[in-house]
């Protein structure tokens, strides 16, 4: 079992940044892609990007591209999503995952998520316009 956790969620002005840390508690080295989702208010919950167990590949979703980038420390069992340039539109609980199926197949599930096999709890981010 991999547990998950998040951390570096809060609140932040349109435009600024924030980077989201997600501690596992097993060594991530191992065959396993790690990504994030996120939850808006009120709606579906929606791939956001996904990095591979090596960090060879990245996926992004097309709303995140340019202003995210997801990466890895397999040394330190974590993987981070930095956030810049950030939108009204990007406050969501945010979720770090893990996926034994790969990258790739994390950005692909559909609904968003499904099947993916671990999740941290989530962390809340809320940028203000």
């Amino acid at each position: 079992q991999v547990q998950l956790v998040e951390s570096g969620g809060g609140t932040v002005q349109a435009g600024g940044s924030l980077r989201l840390s997600c501690a596992a508690s097993i060594r991530t080295a191992t065959t396993i892609a790690m990504g994030w989702f996120r939850q808006p208010p009120g709606k579906e919950r929606e791939f956001v990007a996904a990095i591979s167990s090596m960090a060879y590949s990245t996926y992004y979703a097309d709303s995140v591209k340019g202003r995210f980038t997801i990466s890895r420390d397999n040394a330190a069992n974590a993987a981070y999503l930095q956030m810049n340039s950030l939108k009204p539109e990007d406050t969501a609980v945010y979720y770090c995952a893990a996926h034994k199926t790969g990258a790739q197949a994390m950005g692909r599930t559909t609904p968003a998520g499904n099947g993916v096999d671990y999740w941290g709890k989530g962390t809340l981010v809320t940028v203000s316009s």
